[in-house]
């Protein structure tokens, strides 16, 4: 591929030629193209990098900011008004003390300990939603009967959202996460309505606390811990980013086990192997969606690329985790591969605080469907899944399944 050539063709993000492989592009890049010039779907142009190494040193460098709203950070695409630039995503800190206290309040509530506590109840639901599926017949879309409801429950169990407010939460979190089905009137009122909810649940958990994290953290909120206004946005930025993704994460990984049949038939044989395997679909997912994006406000090199201030770097985990340098057969998936060090969740001071809880649900959701419906197969070729061309996170808009 020459310089030329490259100038030439590269929009960010790439089409791959099958709905579960990567873009033909990452492999040519991360040899002869590290740092590459990109143009959004805004049209601003941006510096991609797909190589391990540069992936994880930009991540945790605190030089590369997420202030994609400075006056020459490029624009990722012409409608920001996802949940990513509204005036919630600013609430939050996002660097320095402030980011760290917030990081170690609510971070106490992801620990694997408090993980293994919520092990049952998460069983319970994925249980009950299967059963659900099964009563209902088959073919099913198992996104839309597991990976969309599951995450959303636990994340209300979690916040101490009532059951019967739950499926509101997952309308609210799919229009704030969907730039292109719905329209900005939609949104808007998803907004307001949604913030108008967590305002009222915060003061209800002010006034009577449960045993919840929002409860904790308004506890906290009176030794100088979180504003009201920050609970509002922890318990929404909880949701968003607990729920697209691993609903997600969720139907990718089991399509990535069925589409080559002997991975669900090995794990059928031994299920020690679930969460080496569930690791590996995290590595493995090409389609997971835009990457991390950062903004430099001074000059900074990567891999020997000078870059000048106010350049906008795309960081793309997905292209990384498929470094031949650092994975042996990059390109195969091996449900038993250790050490396993993917970029999934990020890496450094923003890698994500959800991870112990994502792993927890995907490892949970593949044990129960194992155990529950061993022959479960996809109702169609896997070449003819279809991917949600969204921009924040990838996936795939039905997995349509039979057993």
């Amino acid at each position: 591929m020459s310089h030329a050539e490259v100038e030439r063709v590269l929009h960010y993000p790439m089409t791959p030629d099958a709905p579960l492989e990567p873009p033909a592009e990452w492999a040519k890049l991360r040899q002869e193209c590290p740092v590459a010039r990109v143009t959004l779907p805004s049209g601003d142009e941006a510096t991609l990098l797909t190589r391990y190494e540069d992936v994880k040193q930009v991540l945790a460098d605190p030089r590369f900011t997420r202030q994609l709203t400075a006056d020459d950070a490029a624009r990722i695409s012409d409608s920001d008004t996802g949940v990513f630039s509204s005036e919630m995503a600013s609430v939050i800190p996002d660097s320095g003390e402030g980011h760290l206290r917030w990081r170690r309040l609510v971070g106490r509530w992801f620990t694997a300990k408090r993980m293994a506590a919520l092990r049952p109840g998460i069983e319970a639901m994925a249980e009950q939603l299967i059963d659900d599926m099964v009563e209902r017949g088959q073919p099913a879309d198992l996104k839309a009967s597991l990976g969309f409801p599951l995450p959303v429950y636990v994340i209300c169990d979690l916040l101490g959202v009532p059951a019967a407010d739950r499926d509101r939460f997952a309308y609210w979190s799919d229009t704030l996460l969907n730039l292109t089905r719905y329209t900005q009137a939609d949104m808007d009122a998803a907004l307001g309505e949604f913030v108008q909810y967590m305002a009222a649940h915060v003061a209800a958990k002010r006034a009577e606390p449960g045993e919840d994290l929002l409860s904790e953290l308004a506890k906290s909120a009176d030794e100088g811990g979180l504003t009201d206004a920050e609970l509002i946005a922890t318990g929404m930025g909880l949701l968003v980013a607990g729920h697209e993704t691993t609903a997600n994460m969720i139907g990718k990984m089991i399509s990535m086990l069925l589409a080559d049949r002997s991975r669900w038939e090995r794990l059928l044989a031994d299920p020690s192997l679930v969460r080496p395997a569930v690791e590996e679909a995290l590595r493995f997912d090409a389609n997971s969606g835009f990457g991390l994006p950062r903004y430099i406000p001074e000059e900074a090199e990567v891999a020997g690329t000078v870059l000048p201030r106010g350049t906008t770097v795309v960081c793309s985990m997905a292209a990384a985790n498929r470094d031949e340098s650092v994975f042996d057969g990059a390109d195969e998936m091996d449900l038993g591969r250790s050490p396993n060090p993917h970029l999934a969740f990020g890496s450094g001071a923003h890698s994500c605080m959800g991870q112990a809880l994502a792993r927890t649900e995907l490892q949970v959701v593949l044990e129960v469907l194992l155990r529950k419906l061993p022959t479960l197969d996809l109702a169609v070729p896997a070449q003819e899944l279809r991917r949600v061309d969204g921009l924040v996170v990838g996936g795939l808009s039905e997995v349509p399944v039979r057993w």
